[in-house]
């Protein structure tokens, strides 16, 4: 056996001379191999397996057709490839750190009769190096729209950019460049337009790529947005009467914060006396005069805002309620007198029921009596009737004149 080379990988391998007619011919036995995919600068492991192997050799070579083991010997002067384990049905070599120029097939060869050859492509994979996420603009006004730009460089196969702004997926335009033989640049750009609910959110460039998990660069906006007002009564807090004092409080919101608040009163002047402190509005001794809009007129670098507050005058109460010293007893006196109030009704309701039961019964006796009296009468008008020998008889006996008529009687044993 000789080895000469020039370089680590030009090497010239020659074996003893196996003739065909002395290969060994075995029926039954299989070459097999598996590709591998592996990212650059790890390890690959190349395995040739052998089914019902019979002595048969076996050798790995590289794309180049390079012998990098014979059996269990290493004749390729690259210390990157180790044997990992050798035996009559398997040769396994492992690779390491791994580069794009060691990217191939390599073939497992079994010395039989025919020769059999099995594959294991290798292929490296590069990730992208940080994505780089640029803005048109670094800050925006809502209603208007934005640009964003993500570029992945470097990585094979071609990444793949997907955008997300909070919970919301958002759909980019993407272009891919070779920059390199087999290496590749992504740029993906996104347009939308914003609001205040925008304001400090996050957007998310999120990267795709078989050899990384988790890449992604991401950026808040920042968003400006007009002032939102709102007006707050701080005084009464019921109704507004005349000689009360009005106190309204004017709240403003926005980004840039609000540098003017004006009060206006709508279609008319603000009552002279009526007084401006900051943000606040004081108008004392109400009267009807000063009904109407008054506005709050807030404004930034973005635009302004407002809010209203429509002002009623009610009349002044008529009647002076009594002072108390203790309120709570007060109300427990009131409370007190309320219940009461509910017992008689229900005692009321009660007497009311029992008046018209007894009326109804004495209905009934009074109705029962006069029917049995009403019977009785008409049979002693008819009493000495049927004795008498004429008519005229019969109305005297009628009438209670019995003297000459003998009356009937019975008796009972």
């Amino acid at each position: 056996m000789a080895i000469t080379g020039s370089g680590s990988l030009a090497i010239s391998f020659s074996v003893f001379v196996i003739s065909a007619a002395f290969l060994p011919k075995v029926e039954g036995q299989n070459l097999a191999a598996d590709n591998v995919s592996v990212i650059e600068g790890e390890t690959a492991t190349i395995s040739c397996r052998v089914k019902n192997n019979d002595d048969s050799v076996i050798q790995l070579l590289n794309p180049n057709r390079q012998t990098i083991y014979f059996k269990d010997v290493r004749p390729l002067k690259d210390s990157r490839f180790q044997l990992v384990n050798f035996s009559d049905n398997e040769l396994r070599v492992s690779l390491s750190n791994v580069s794009l120029s060691d990217e191939g097939r390599y073939v497992c060869q079994l010395y039989t009769d025919p020769p059999q050859e099995a594959y294991a492509d290798i292929t490296v994979l590069v990730p992208p190096g940080s994505p780089i996420i640029e803005s048109r603009e670094d800050v925006v006004s809502e209603g208007n729209e934005t640009e964003l730009t993500c570029t992945a460089m470097g990585s094979k196969p071609a990444a793949s950019i997907r955008w997300m702004k909070g919970e919301e997926e958002l759909t980019g335009e993407t272009t891919v460049e070779e920059i390199d033989e087999r290496l590749f640049a992504v740029t993906s750009r996104v347009r939308f337009s914003v609001t205040k609910e925008d304001d400090g959110v996050s957007v998310d460039c999120i990267i795709d790529h078989p050899a990384v998990k988790d890449l992604l660069a991401q950026r808040h906006l920042e968003v400006l947005y007009k002032p939102e007002v709102k007006i707050v009564v701080t005084y009464p807090e019921g109704l507004t009467r005349e000689g009360d004092n009005l106190d309204l409080s004017c709240i403003a919101e926005g980004k840039p914060h609000p540098h003017q608040i004006n009060w206006m009163r709508v279609e008319e002047d603000v009552p002279p006396h009526a007084v401006v402190t900051g943000s606040d509005l004081y108008i004392e001794n109400l009267n009807k005069s000063y009904n109407g809009t008054y506005r709050c007129v807030a404004s930034n670098a973005v635009g302004e805002a407002y809010d209203d507050y429509i002002l009623y005058v009610y009349d002044a109460p008529t009647t002076i309620p009594t002072p108390t010293t203790n309120p709570v007893n007060t109300q427990d006196s009131r409370a007190g007198e309320g219940a009461p109030q509910k017992i008689d009704h229900a005692v009321i309701g009660g007497v009311v029921a029992v008046v018209m039961f007894a009326i109804l019964c004495a209905l009934i006796v009074l109705g029962r009596y006069f029917a049995r009296h009403k019977g009785t009468y008409f049979t002693h008008e008819a009493k000495g009737a049927d004795d008498a020998a004429d008519a005229d008889t019969a109305i005297i006996n009628a009438e209670g004149g019995h003297n000459n008529t003998d009356e009937k009687k019975e008796y009972y044993i």
